[in-house]
């Protein structure tokens, strides 16, 4: 059983004057690690809130980009009408309300009307709003918000697939279950343009993959 902490006089002066502020990032951390009955003094421990600290500010990073400004680096005007899609994105967020994991594929699709998107930027729009505490439905509608408010297309469709540690690792531990949600906006939302869309993700990519 984990020995009750004791709280020095400095310290409960120190919150009641400052709250949390007056701590830093990794004096936090550490004292998570003795709330969990660890000791973060130990050898494997010592050096775990600088990590934690640098790790969550990795994945988090997506509050510090601007997706307008990425996607305004990269429009083009191009004649074309048809559909473009840019499948398979890899994503991995963290769930809002556990601060789990949730990883999968993301779909991005839209039929352009006069300007297009640089290729390259679709992922890193994706990455940007990936890299903020989640939940994959408002994910999936930012994606697509984001691409419609740049560019003004004839429509954007977005889907993602993922499979989320919170429910795979507590509360109801199914480890195979899945979540597919989806955004579609301006023609996406007719029925022939989305089952096209649709159609083309299931579709393997180059080489079968």
């Amino acid at each position: 059983m984990a020995q009750p902490i004791v709280v020095s006089k400095a310290v409960r002066k120190a919150v009641a004057e400052e709250g949390l502020s007056a701590f830093s990032t990794q004096e936090i951390y550490r004292e998570l690690l003795s709330r969990f009955g660890e000791d973060p003094a130990r050898d494997g421990l010592v050096a775990t809130p600088s990590r934690v600290e640098k790790a969550m500010s990795f994945l988090t990073k997506g509050y510090d980009q601007d997706p307008a400004e990425i996607l305004r680096g990269a429009l083009f005007a191009v004649d074309y009408d048809e559909m473009v899609i840019v499948k398979d994105i890899e994503m991995f967020s963290l769930c809002e309300h556990h601060m789990l994991p949730f990883f999968g594929k993301v779909h991005v699709a839209y039929i352009p009307k006069g300007k297009v998107i640089g290729l390259s930027k679709i992922p890193r729009l994706v990455e940007v709003f990936a890299r903020r505490l989640q939940v994959q439905e408002r994910l999936t509608r930012q994606i697509a918000d984001a691409i419609q408010d740049a560019i003004e297309p004839q429509g954007v469709g977005v889907v993602i697939e993922a499979r989320h540690l919170c429910m795979m690792m507590r509360g109801i531990e199914k480890q195979h279950s899945s979540t597919v949600t989806s955004a579609m906006v301006g023609c996406f939302r007719q029925k022939e343009t989305r089952a096209e869309f649709l159609s083309l993700v299931r579709q393997p990519g180059p080489g079968g993959l």
